[in-house]
Formats: structure tokens, sequence, C-alpha cells
């Protein structure tokens, strides 16, 4: 993944992709997450972005990262979340608060409390950092047409 090129969508592009339900592999990727198993997310988001090829590949290489960065928080390294979470705000900015029925403003405001902690702590006291700062991503799954209403 690159970061060199900068990332400025339409704002219809954007609005319209973020209409869209979640892609059933986008929701395996939430589920890892949500499970705290955030190098599995990681995987199985980034293949969803590399199948991606609209605007909306970016929000999941932008929630991929957030849990990259919290991986990098587990293994203790400092330096590698905070490059993670400022990674991540690129990709995530041009996105409204809500987007494929995932609450972005709820993830946004998590990242920054798990950064800001990391950040109290230093790099020498990473290993303390609470693992009760990583909440789930919010978000609504597609009802099928199965399902009552």
């Amino acid at each position: 993944m690159t970061d060199d090129l900068p990332f400025s969508p339409l704002v219809e592009e954007i609005s319209c992709a973020c209409q869209a339900g979640l892609d059933t592999q986008v929701i395996e990727g939430l589920e890892l997450y949500n499970a705290g198993e955030y190098f599995e997310c990681h995987e199985v988001l980034e293949n969803a972005w590399r199948a991606e090829k609209g605007p909306i590949r970016e929000l999941y290489r932008g929630i991929l990262q957030v849990a990259v960065g919290y991986y990098h928080i587990q293994r203790g390294n400092y330096v590698g979340a905070l490059k993670m979470f400022k990674r991540c705000r690129r990709w995530l900015a041009p996105f409204p608060d809500g987007c494929q029925g995932i609450n972005l403003a709820i993830l946004r405001r998590d990242m920054q409390a798990v950064e800001d902690a990391i950040i109290r702590l230093g790099p020498d006291r990473i290993a303390y950092f609470d693992p009760k700062l990583f909440k789930p991503v919010e978000y609504i799954t597609p009802k099928t047409t199965n399902e009552a209403p």
C-alpha cells in the first residue's frame, strides 16, 4: 500500500458509495476487529480493499490501518501505532460520520482516545496500555430478504 498519492474523491462519489451496504468480506473483517483479532482483521480488510475499485476502498484501508495500529499496541510497537493512526486519518477524513452502516464518528473518537492514551504513556510505558480502550466498530449489517422487518 502506498501513501504518496493524494486521496480526494468527489463528494458525490463518496455519498453514493456510502449508501451501499457492506460487503460480506468487510463484515467478516469488522467481526474480527470487534473480537480483538486485529492482525486477522487487517488481512481480510486488505483483501476487500484490493478487490474494490471505487473510492470506498479507502474507507476499508482506513479501518484496516486502525486495526494495524491496535495490533502494534498489542505488540508494544509505539512508533508503529502512531504511524498507523496518522495514516488512517488521511483515508477516513473524506467520509461522513456514517458510511455503509459504519459509525465512523465513534470509530474516530475511539481511535483518538487510544492514541491519546499511548502518547500519555510514551514508548517506554506502552506495556501499561489499558486494552479496555479498544472499542468495537459500530455498524449495521444489511438485512437479507429472508429477515422479517
